[in-house]
């Protein structure tokens, strides 16, 4: 008898849910993926901003896609567990969750649930909304986790400071002086690889995989409510950038491409596997890691 063959992978007719889809690279990873056909889960802080998105994807394709918007304070470890109860009460079926939200904080700010709001946002975020749909993505039978890291990782040269995970060192003078605001997001996006990484590994054999990779320096609003100072950096890092749907290519094709099924585990950059820094490439790391952050999503007080 022949063998059956495995159905080549294709984004048409998936269901995507995609964190920080509402600008910049998110958007336009939006649009492309429901252009190939994925029907779109928008995760949103803001109905107005999740409904101005809806609205740009359902007149580029016609209304023929199915656009369902969550709404979820990605600091609050609350408000992302009511999201996640909501998605899995309207999502029978999820095939690809793109973990792509991110943002970088000048000031030490500690979220109600005592963390630092980079390390919360970049890095728990993520972390608590896969974990909390992981059974639901397995159920499809094959599934993609994508999320969204940096060049920038390389920045956390010492890795993932374990004894100072509320960044109190980061933001202290004179290392705020010196950029301490961009350590602590390089610190959270070498988290992202290092999540990935152990993500992979927990989920061999279960026709889940998870790849993260980097956009490349791109021309988006990030970074845009932090002040005079920052503002007029990204102005100046703009005249260097990749448009949004140049860095939002790798994302896309990390969705939708046959060519990388069962691949897992893996760092990309231009659609190609790339090589992070020697920080994120120790599984003992990544473990340690994993552990760190079920402590911080599972035993923090919330409310």
């Amino acid at each position: 008898m022949e063998q059956l063959k495995t159905k080549p992978w294709s984004v048409s007719g998936k269901y995507v849910l995609i964190t920080g889809a509402t600008s910049g690279i998110g958007l336009a990873a939006a649009k492309e993926l429901a252009v190939r056909g994925a029907d779109l889960g928008i995760v949103a802080r803001s109905q107005v901003k999740g409904n101005e998105t809806v609205e740009q994807i359902q007149k580029l394709t016609g209304g023929q896609t199915k656009v369902d918007v969550f709404l979820a304070d990605l600091t609050d470890q609350l408000s992302i567990r009511s999201a996640a109860s909501e998605i899995l009460t309207r999502c029978p079926r999820i095939d690809v969750l793109v973990n792509n939200a991110g943002a970088m904080f000048v000031k030490r700010i500690l979220t109600r649930d005592g963390i630092e709001k980079t390390w919360a946002v970049n890095h728990l975020a993520p972390f608590l909304l896969t974990t909390l749909l992981l059974d639901r993505l397995k159920m499809s039978g094959q599934a993609r986790i994508i999320t969204t890291s940096s060049h920038g990782h390389k920045m956390a040269k010492t890795g993932i400071v374990f004894d100072d995970l509320t960044a109190e060192k980061r933001y202290s003078f004179p290392q705020v002086l010196l950029g301490g605001a961009n350590f602590r997001y390089g610190e959270t996006k070498l988290a992202n690889i290092l999540f990935t990484t152990e993500l992979a590994r927990l989920l061999e054999g279960t026709g889940v995989v998870a790849n993260c990779f980097d956009p490349g320096l791109v021309t988006t609003n990030f970074n845009q409510d932090n002040g005079l100072l920052a503002r007029m950096t990204m102005a100046v890092m703009k005249r260097f950038s990749r448009p949004v749907e140049k860095g939002a290519e790798t994302l896309v094709w990390l969705a939708d491409s046959n060519d990388i099924s069962g691949e897992s585990g893996k760092y990309y950059m231009d659609m190609k596997a790339a090589i992070p820094s020697a920080a994120a490439l120790s599984g003992e790391i990544a473990q340690k890691l994993w552990e760190v952050s079920e402590f911080q999503t599972q035993h923090l007080k919330l409310g």
